[in-house]
């Protein structure tokens, strides 16, 4: 097992956090799974459904560990990084959406 690395802010792990998805098919993927986050929670909150929350990290995970396993071919940073790992999947999206980030 690696060493996890340590960071003290968010400003620090985003960079490795961008670093552990240069490969287009898993960020893509991550976007697919952070829509799917959104459209679900969004529709969790109207219709009051309790399957709709178990859903949601179902949709977020699945997609983004994908990505990692098949197509990075590394371990996804929520294992060592939980909060700053969903943290960096939103703002990951925000830059793919701005296109600061490419798809």
């Amino acid at each position: 097992m690696e060493n996890a690395k340590r960071f003290n802010t968010f400003a620090e792990f985003y960079p490795y956090y961008l670093g552990e998805h240069s490969n287009s098919t898993c960020r893509r993927l991550h976007f697919i799974g952070t829509s799917l986050v959104i459209l679900i929670f969004v529709m969790a909150l109207v219709v009051g459904s309790g399957w709709l929350w178990l859903a949601l990290p179902v949709a977020g995970y699945g997609f983004a560990w994908v990505g990692h396993f098949f197509f990075e071919k590394n371990r996804p940073a929520t294992f060592q990084h939980p909060f700053y790992s969903l943290l960096g999947d939103f703002v990951m999206y925000r830059d793919m959406l701005l296109g600061k980030v490419a798809f």
